[in-house]
């Protein structure tokens, strides 16, 4: 019995000075995070570029006096229409629609049918011209376009994306300074909405005696970014 005493007034003991000489505290050895000050700013980017490929719409229109007849007319138009185009440095050739219905008169009586094909082409912005010529001259009575892009659309882009972060990087500049501070490291981007290029001025493209002009306008590839720097 007087060596459990012992023992139990050794263990008090110890108690006592682990109390006096404090042991570390475990839940508060983690600091509480810092909020780090930060400025937030959207940037925008533009390039400017001259399209080099043109896509254009080539169709005929036939009329006769059944639907089958129309057809068959309107097949053999449209492949000298499409050979003729080929001929003429046409890529990437495609069927847009193929379509037949009656025509009436003023009265409503059906006169007979129209069949129509139309295909679209793409070709250097150079050799536009030749393309809407040889169509027309091959028979084909429905021509519309051009439609004028960049082959590199995605670089353009992407050097628009990098004059938006020096934009979005200014404009945080101009903000730190002003409230007498200095910006530290890029924390987050965002990447806006992509756009279409947009034409500057319209393009131009007029029906002549001998060849068709096209002139290309320069178009402006836009991009968007919101930017978040920290502040020192």
């Amino acid at each position: 019995m007087k060596r459990l005493v012992l023992l139990t007034a050794a263990g008090l003991a110890v108690v006592a000075l682990a109390g006096a000489v404090g042991l570390p505290d475990l839940a508060g050895a983690q600091a509480p995070a810092t909020e780090t000050d930060s400025i937030t700013t959207v940037g925008v980017g533009t390039v400017d570029a001259v399209p080099n490929e043109a896509q254009m719409s080539f169709g005929a229109e036939t009329r006769r006096p059944t639907a089958e007849a129309a057809v068959s007319a309107n097949a053999d138009a449209m492949r000298k229409i499409i050979n003729a185009l080929r001929q003429a440095g046409g890529r990437e050739l495609a069927t847009q629609w193929v379509s037949v219905y009656p025509y009436t008169d003023d009265s409503g009586q059906v006169n007979g049918y129209a069949a129509s094909n139309s295909v679209s082409a793409v070709s250097d912005v150079g050799d536009a011209p030749k393309l809407i010529d040889a169509a027309a001259q091959a028979g084909a009575n429905q021509i519309s376009g051009p439609g004028l892009s960049s082959s590199n659309a995605e670089a353009l882009y992407r050097q628009a994306l990098a004059k938006a972060v020096d934009a979005a990087r200014l404009n945080a500049e101009a903000l730190a300074k002003a409230s007498g501070r200095s910006l530290g490291a890029i924390t987050t981007v965002v990447e806006g909405a992509s756009t279409s290029p947009e034409p500057m001025y319209r393009t131009a493209a007029q029906a002549a005696d001998s060849s068709t002009p096209i002139v290309p306008g320069e178009q402006k590839t836009s991009a968007t970014v919101t930017v978040t720097f920290s502040l020192r």
